[in-house]
């Protein structure tokens, strides 16, 4: 878990668990980029369009309510910032 929070492109896990984050983490830093080409690896480890939707609308309602907070200037409670 602690390989994942600090990278997770370092981390031992599954060839499907890595294009699944690859594909999360283009999607994040950069939306404008993504292309039908961006599904393949996926498809080819087994994921099919529900599970990709899954993970699209995920990350990009994380993205969307992070942006959201930030925007209007949210801070953290306490306990989040505890957090290791």
């Amino acid at each position: 878990m602690e390989q994942l929070k600090k990278n997770y492109t370092k981390a031992d896990i599954s060839s499907a668990q890595r294009a699944m984050l690859d594909y999360a983490a283009k999607l994040t830093k950069t939306p404008g980029k993504m292309t039908e080409k961006d599904l393949v690896p996926l498809r080819k480890l087994g994921y099919d369009d529900r599970a990709i939707l899954d993970i699209n609308q995920i990350t990009s309602y994380y993205a969307y309510v992070n942006r959201v907070a930030d925007g209007l200037g949210v801070v953290l409670e306490d306990f989040w910032n505890k957090i290791p």
